[in-house]
């Protein structure tokens, strides 16, 4: 997959880039707004999109995006260092990691070479959004606790290892005393991005981080690296090493792109026909502008004899992984999905993408990141791809010229009723 250039582009897209909450803007004139109040809901939840990841990671992601690492220090030893003694690994860290990489594994034992087993007191705390992100366990003889069950005021923890959410642990420590701050040797900030996403979470962290002695070691990770992150980053962690992902060149070189001129959504619908009757298709993703929409092309692509599944924002998070999860295993071949489903989701047979709402932010431009997320679903590991763009407006042709422009790839015009393009389109 490291060789395919525009996948590399999206992985990390995924992993550099903030993830925007799309605003569905109305370019089907015909829409209400009640379908445009509808499309807010499904907006890109960091949360959601992060635990959905997690539910549908089956292995280790294969990532071959470079390294960078910055230094506070210009004598910091990962400067010149040759072995992990060099390393002096119990400095503060700030790290970028992309989801499924194995981030998790790696500051557990980070965390489990804190602690001394004979010592019944909390030597590491770990925050997060969600608590569930760590398994609880015993391992050779170190206890660990979420913060779910209920408590009883001034008894003291005796589990080595604490996970949760900074308001939970923050009253553990100052409210219940449950837990003794001045002894944790390890202070650890997961998914940074998306908890600070959450209101309070940032506050409670800070104040948290405030009640640490100075030789705490102090580590974050974040799946991007805006501006909001490293900020907080910077209030939490004092003179850390940083570890990013470089950023490449966005480039589509390998996915076929086309544009299809229709007038309503039935004309959509018969250029979707069109393409199925003149391609060889896997498996396919169809990405829509409201749930109503995507309700009402699954049915009709059901009415069709096409196997279909509809995967939109008002579905749990554990509903959602289970679409995809059929979808992956081929119970279905086509998955016609709202915004939600835009990011992370690797399906090897998808052979085309099919833009039948364009993407678009809050101010009704081209969304240029969520294009590249959306397309970058097909042609995966290597095999060839297509990503069709439906146009049904004036409005609609300017977002594909601005795309075009962002990425400086020309889209090519195709007539679905041309049998001879259509033959063309496949070579």
């Amino acid at each position: 997959m490291a060789e395919d250039s525009w996948a590399l582009a999206v992985d990390v897209q995924e992993t550099t880039t903030p993830s925007r909450l799309v605003g569905f803007f109305n370019i089907c004139r015909s829409e209400t707004p009640d379908e445009e109040n509808e499309a807010a809901g499904d907006r890109v939840n960091k949360a959601e999109q992060s635990l959905l990841n997690k539910l549908i990671r089956c292995s280790l992601v294969k990532n071959g995006n470079q390294v960078e690492v910055q230094q506070a220090d210009p004598k910091s030893p990962l400067f010149s260092a040759k072995t992990f003694e060099e390393l002096r690994l119990r400095q503060n860290l700030i790290a970028q990691s992309q989801s499924g990489t194995g981030k998790t594994a790696a500051f557990s034992l980070a965390m489990l070479s804190h602690v001394n087993p004979e010592n019944n007191w909390t030597h590491v705390s770990k925050r997060s959004y969600t608590p569930f992100t760590l398994p609880l366990k015993t391992v050779s003889g170190v206890f660990m606790s979420a913060c779910l069950c209920s408590v009883e005021r001034g008894i003291k923890r005796q589990e080595q290892i604490v996970i949760g959410t900074p308001g939970t642990v923050l009253d553990w420590c100052t409210k219940y005393k449950l837990i003794d701050p001045k002894k944790i040797t390890m202070f650890v900030l997961d998914e940074a991005d998306v908890m600070i996403a959450r209101q309070g979470h940032r506050e409670q962290s800070i104040r948290i981080q405030r009640l640490l002695n100075k030789s705490c070691q102090m580590l974050l990770f974040s799946a991007t690296f805006e501006d909001s992150v490293m900020t907080f980053a910077e209030r939490v962690i004092s003179q850390p090493n940083i570890i990013r992902l470089k950023r490449v060149e966005e480039t589509l070189e390998t996915i076929k792109q086309f544009y299809v001129l229709c007038r309503r959504k039935e004309d959509k619908f018969i250029a979707l026909c069109d393409l199925y009757g003149c391609l060889t298709i896997a498996q396919a993703m169809i990405f829509c502008h409201t749930r109503k929409m995507a309700a009402w092309l699954a049915s009709r692509l059901i009415e069709e004899g096409h196997q279909v599944s509809l995967l939109s924002g008002e579905m749990t998070v554990e509903q959602r992984a289970a679409v995809i999860e059929r979808f992956r295993n081929g119970n279905e071949k086509v998955l016609v999905t709202t915004n939600v489903c835009s990011r992370g989701i690797d399906v090897e047979q998808v052979s085309l993408v099919v833009n039948f709402d364009l993407p678009v932010d809050m101010q009704g431009n081209a969304d240029n990141e969520t294009y590249l997320h959306r397309i970058g679903r097909t042609g995966r590991f290597g095999r060839r791809g297509f990503a069709v763009n439906m146009v049904d407006s004036d409005h609609s042709m300017d977002i594909i010229r601005q795309i075009e422009k962002h990425f400086d790839k020309k889209i090519t015009k195709l007539d679905t009723s041309n049998l001879e393009e259509m033959e063309e389109m496949t070579i």
